[in-house]
């Protein structure tokens, strides 16, 4: 059994938004899976999904690929990317998935609107790094891995959040989403 909570003004999985345009943003370190949970979402509902690490501007993948953590100066403009993508979403009114980091909270405050769930996927530093020693293909080394893990701000309990546990297999992890969230029994949102 996967762990699971919710945070917000109680705490409960009933704080979140439920009704109206949504858009998920699959959030953690790099490795949590996020973007295999996002694209497994993203197919059993029928949302639009945006993979976060492709609207980073080529000089931070190149930073990133080098060996070098991003700072906050780097961030900002893919997290404006991000808020675009987010907002052009839920002012068209449908429904979306976008994968990003969002590792600390100023980060967060800056995606977050309503209609926004955050949904974390936290795993400890010796799990994930397993994980990315198998990952190929990633312009992100596991070498950075600690410093992500040294800016994680996890979510706190006034911000619209899901924790989910990535230890169990990503259709497991799915489920538990769709159901904490209620979305198993959802239509497409209409133009």
């Amino acid at each position: 059994m996967s762990t699971v909570s919710a945070t917000g003004s109680s705490g409960k999985p009933g704080d979140l938004p439920r009704s109206g345009p949504r858009v998920l943003v699959l959030m953690g370190v790099s490795g949590c899976g996020k973007t295999t949970v996002a694209a497994l979402l993203s197919d059993q509902l029928g949302w639009d999904f945006e993979e976060g690490d492709s609207l980073h501007p080529q000089a931070n993948v190149d930073k990133m690929a080098a060996g070098h953590p991003l700072n906050d100066e780097d961030r900002w403009p893919w997290l404006d990317k991000v808020a675009e993508w987010i907002n052009g979403r839920l002012d068209a009114h449908q429904n979306g998935i976008v994968t990003c980091s969002a590792l600390k909270r100023s980060y967060r405050a800056k995606l977050a609107r309503p209609g926004v769930i955050f949904v974390y996927l936290n795993g400890d530093q010796e799990t994930i790094a397993a994980r990315l020693a198998r990952r190929q293909g990633h312009f992100m080394p596991a070498a950075l891995l600690a410093s992500q893990f040294a800016d994680l701000e996890e979510p706190g309990p006034d911000e619209a959040a899901l924790w989910v546990s990535v230890g169990p297999p990503p259709g497991e992890i799915v489920r538990t989403i769709t159901e904490d969230l209620s979305l198993g029994q959802q239509t497409p949102t209409i133009n």
